[in-house]
């Protein structure tokens, strides 16, 4: 059974750093789509980056430059290093994973090929 595990939430001020890790369990890490989604509150899911088995990356526009999505296959754990923290930022932060090709890239806030997510890991912003 696939299971994702996140850590590395917490609370920062506006303009520092977080890195997001996610722990993967019991499927083939090295050829699935990685992704990160982020929910805040009294708001939609949305997607945030997107990693695939060639190492090919895709970001949502509000956090290109600031955010980088990198994996260690070799460990099984999908990173986001997120930089320049807005207020904005908060949210609910989730790990997911999937197979389906094509789509393992953010278009419009979605990855399409994501089937299984993690529990989330909270980011709190100040300003």
């Amino acid at each position: 059974q696939v299971q994702l595990v996140e850590s590395g939430g917490g609370s920062v001020e506006a303009g520092g750093s977080l890195r997001l890790s996610c722990a993967a369990f019991r499927f083939t890490f090295s050829t699935a789509c990685m992704g990160w989604f982020r929910q805040a509150p009294g708001k939609e899911r949305e997607a945030v980056a997107s990693i695939d088995r060639d190492g090919s990356t895709g970001y949502t526009d509000s956090v290109k430059g600031r955010f980088t999505i990198s994996k260690d296959n070799d460990k099984h754990i999908l990173y986001l290093q997120m930089n320049n923290l807005k207020p904005e930022d908060t949210a609910t932060y989730y790990c997911a994973t999937g197979w389906r090709r094509p789509g393992c890239t953010v278009v419009a806030g979605r990855i399409n090929s994501m089937d299984y997510w993690g529990k989330g890991t909270l980011v709190t912003i100040s300003s």
